[in-house]
C-alpha cells in the first residue's frame, strides 16, 4: 500500500445473496471530491453498523459498502473555511456509515456540516468510547431532565442494561445521583452492571411474567429504553404519576401495543430520542457536558479496544446476545 492509498473494510453482496466483509485498499483520489476528509483514529460498533455490516437494506440501501457511523481523526484536507488540516474533530449521526461510506475506514469523507471540533476534555479514545452511544444517553438524560426529573424523584430503571447506550446511561445517571435499577435479560453479569453504577438488577424475564394487568405497580420516576416492543410497553405501566421515559431504540421490536392508562391515568410522557438528526448547536453542547460535569470516569470499565481482524467475532457476538458494553475499532495511531 503506497501513500495514496488506505484500507477499508467493505462489505459486499455475494451471488448467492450472502453478505461478506473483507478489508481492501481504496484510493485517496476516490474522495478528491470531498469537502472534508479525514484520518480516522477510532471508530466504534454500534448496533446499526452491525445491520449496515450484514446486509439490512433497511440501514443501508446499496452495497459494497463500508459501515462505521463513529468516528474521530484529524482533519486530512478541507474544502471548507471551518476546518483546517490538523484539526481534531467527530463524526456521527447524519448518514455516515449507513448510505454514506463509513468509519470502518482509515479516511472518511463527509460535509463540513456533519463535523464537530473534538471537546477539550475528553480524548480520542474517550470520545469513541462514548461515541453515538454516549450521545444517545446524554440526549435521554437531558430530555428527561427537562420533565422536571431529579434523584429525589425516585427509581430511574434502564432497559438493555449491558448494551452501549445502556451501560453509558447507567454510568451517567449513577454520577449524577440518581439511584438506576438495571433490567436485563443477563443477570450474570449483575456484577458489572454493579460496578458502573446500578444499585439493583431487575431479571426481565421475571419482570415480564407479571405484566398481564392495564396497569402495574408504579415503581420507577423514570426510564431510558433501548429495547421497545413489549418491554417498553411494560415499563410505561409501571411509571410513577408524572413520570417519563425516554425511548432510544429497538433492540427487541419497533412495534409498541400499549394502552392510553399510563398517559391518562398517571401522567406520564414517552418522550422519543434521535441522536442522528441532532442539530449541530445542541450536539456541541451536549458533547461539552460529557467533556466537563458530564464526564462519565468510568469508561474503562465499560469499554474495550478491537482491530478489523476481530470485527467478525464481535459482529456474530452481538447477533447472538453475547455482547456487552462498548467495543472501540482501531484504525489509526498518529
Amino acid at each position: 500500500m503506497d501513500e495514496k492509498s488506505y484500507l477499508a473494510v467493505v462489505v459486499e453482496e455475494e451471488s448467492d445473496g450472502r453478505f461478506t466483509r473483507h478489508v481492501r485498499e481504496r484510493s485517496l483520489s476516490d474522495l478528491a471530491g470531498a469537502e472534508v476528509i479525514v484520518r480516522v483514529a477510532y471508530s466504534s460498533i454500534n448496533y446499526k453498523d452491525v445491520l449496515s455490516a450484514t446486509g439490512h437494506r433497511g440501514i443501508t440501501r446499496q452495497y459494497p459498502h463500508t459501515p462505521g457511523i463513529d468516528a474521530v481523526g484529524k482533519v486530512f484536507a478541507s474544502k471548507s473555511t471551518a476546518f483546517s488540516p490538523g484539526d481534531q474533530v467527530i463524526v456521527t449521526g447524519h448518514d455516515l456509515g449507513m448510505n454514506t461510506n463509513g468509519a470502518w475506514s482509515q479516511y472518511i469523507a463527509a460535509p463540513a456540516t456533519w463535523i464537530m471540533p473534538m471537546p477539550q476534555g475528553l480524548s480520542a479514545w474517550e470520545c469513541m468510547a462514548l461515541g453515538t452511544a454516549g450521545f444517545t444517553a446524554a440526549m435521554c438524560v437531558r430530555r428527561l431532565e427537562e420533565t422536571g426529573l431529579s434523584p429525589p424523584a425516585g427509581d430511574i430503571v434502564v432497559t438493555g442494561a449491558t448494551g452501549g447506550v445502556g451501560c453509558l446511561t447507567i454510568s451517567l445517571m449513577n454520577q449524577l445521583g440518581y439511584r438506576v435499577v438495571a433490567l436485563t435479560r443477563k443477570s450474570k453479569l449483575g456484577a458489572f452492571l454493579r460496578k458502573i453504577g446500578a444499585t439493583e438488577i431487575v431479571d426481565r424475564t421475571d419482570f415480564m411474567s407479571q405484566v398481564q394487568r392495564p396497569l402495574l405497580t408504579a415503581r420507577w420516576a423514570g426510564a431510558v429504553d433501548t429495547v421497545g416492543g413489549p418491554v417498553l410497553d411494560a415499563v410505561l405501566r409501571s411509571i410513577k404519576y408524572g413520570g417519563a421515559v425516554a425511548c432510544c431504540g429497538m433492540a427487541a421490536s419497533p412495534q409498541l401495543d400499549t394502552n392510553v392508562y399510563p398517559f391518562i391515568l398517571r401522567d406520564v410522557s414517552l418522550l422519543g430520542i434521535d441522536s442522528s438528526g441532532c442539530e449541530m448547536s445542541l450536539r456541541c453542547q451536549l458533547w461539552s457536558k460529557l467533556a466537563n460535569e458530564w464526564k462519565i470516569r468510568n469508561l474503562s470499565a465499560i469499554a474495550t479496544e478491537i482491530g478489523f481482524d476481530n470485527l467478525d467475532e464481535t459482529i456474530e457476538d452481538m447477533l447472538a446476545g453475547q455482547h456487552h458494553g462498548r467495543k472501540l475499532v482501531r484504525i489509526n495511531h498518529d
